[in-house]
């Protein structure tokens, strides 16, 4: 289904290209004037608002590589058709930014395109980026001007043919990328309309809860209907009530967004875990409740990816903390769960040292498929928190591909009284 998709896909690309190379010569790379307004605050405040946009951004994710230098680049994308690196954004004047003007910042992200007037690719994501308003986008400008520069070349992209000729994005920016800057709703209070800005804009949360099309953009008639993203499922977060979060409260919601975690809703993980780790848990209790308030008022939208949630099982019947009640056996997953999950996670499902440990009500545990389980055991869980990190360790190491399934069927069972469908095969292709 990979290569089918890849070869659709490049045959898109194709077409895209043939519009690309009529207007080739004819692209608007030139740059023009930016000036803050007014009510653009200057000095320490810019820079401190400038910290607090590049965090609701979660710039960070993408251009830091795990264990290095903050904003140095160099963090891979794995796509079907070869690999992009994120770059250097730090002021070193060589291989960072340092040199930009800020006419050349504005142009990067509200039109995807570089210094040397390079189309830059979608992995920045731009598309989101466009709505930025110009006074935020120098806010960020001015606070990445006072991070430590690093000098660190960027890596080259290994992309195959034609995904390697940057003026293929030209038509795709054309038919994706917005015009012209987010605009408030005038139907809606101030509230709605800042978390509309935040997810649309600043957090893009889109970019990972919307599915793709063949071309590799969002599909604007799946809005966050859920996708996968780097082998986990970025789930359904429009107000569908089964499928999505309109069964969740707004403070349900809250909590999830600035801790990662909601009482029988279970813990975020993957790509969610880290934008909440350097992004989310950042924000403002008002810039929360917002963001919350838009979310539920997204229409809803089914979704294939997430299946429905029991959050009491008859198999948690009589479970306590420290035992499983009724549901024991001698398989090799209970064994697995009893002597390496059972004293974090607890029997019950709400977790022991740490409700973040709850696994009662997660979608995770609910999914059949069980692929963000799976995730979850190899790579491990890390969200920040004032009190110290909430942390679930790797145990890719530790155990066999066939005992990894066993325990991610087990727990799909216990916790979510399904059937789980997890092979050893499926683990082991997880891993690669």
């Amino acid at each position: 289904m990979n290569r089918r998709r890849t070869l659709i896909t490049i045959g898109a690309l194709g077409v895209v290209g043939a519009i690309a190379a009529a207007c080739f010569f004819f692209w608007p790379a030139s740059i023009e004037a930016v000036q803050a307004t007014d009510a653009q605050q200057t000095g320490s405040a810019l820079v401190a608002k400038g910290e607090y946009l590049t965090k609701a951004a979660d710039c960070a994710a993408c251009h830091t590589v795990p264990g290095g230098k903050p904003f140095a680049g160099g963090r891979a994308f794995k796509l079907p058709f070869g690999t992009i690196y994120s770059t250097n954004i730090t002021p070193d004047r060589e291989t960072g930014i340092g040199r930009w003007s800020d006419a050349e910042f504005v142009r990067a992200l509200h039109r995807g395109i570089g210094r040397n007037g390079e189309d830059l690719y979608p992995a920045f994501p731009y598309t989101a980026y466009a709505l930025l308003s110009t006074d935020d986008v120098l806010a960020i400008r001015a606070y990445l001007s006072t991070v430590l520069p690093v000098t660190a070349r960027n890596a080259d992209n290994t992309l195959v043919f034609p995904f390697n000729q940057r003026y293929v994005l030209r038509a795709w920016k054309l038919l994706f990328v917005p015009t012209r800057p987010w605009k408030p709703s005038a139907t809606h209070d101030a509230a709605w309309n800042r978390g509309s800005y935040l997810a649309e804009a600043l957090a893009h949360c889109g970019e990972c809860h919307t599915p793709r099309n063949l071309m590799f953009a969002t599909k604007s008639s799946r809005k966050y209907a859920g996708a996968v993203v780097d082998g986990w499922k970025a789930y359904n977060i429009t107000s569908d009530s089964e499928t999505g979060i309109g069964a969740w409260s707004a403070a349900e919601i809250e909590q999830y967004l600035s801790s990662g975690h909601a009482p029988a809703h279970g813990s975020a993980g993957g790509g969610m875990a880290e934008a909440i780790d350097l992004s989310l848990r950042h924000l403002s209790s008002e810039d929360i409740a917002a963001l919350a308030r838009y979310l539920r008022t997204v229409p809803p939208q089914r979704s294939e990816l997430a299946a429905r949630v029991v959050r009491d099982p008859g198999t948690l019947n009589g479970a306590t903390a420290w035992s499983p009640g009724a549901d024991r056996d001698e398989s090799a997953g209970f064994q697995v769960f009893a002597s390496a999950c059972a004293s974090c996670h607890g029997w019950d499902g709400n977790g022991q040292q740490t409700g973040n440990a709850g696994l009662r009500g997660s979608r995770s545990v609910n999914d059949p498929d069980g692929t963000n389980v799976v995730r979850a055991v190899l790579e491990g869980i890390k969200i920040g928190a004032l009190g110290g990190h909430n942390t679930m360790p790797p145990f890719a190491d530790a155990y066999s591909d066939a005992e990894i399934a066993a325990v991610s069927n087990y727990v799909i069972g216990h916790f979510g009284g399904k059937q789980g469908n997890v092979t050893a095969a499926e683990v082991r292709a997880s891993r690669d």
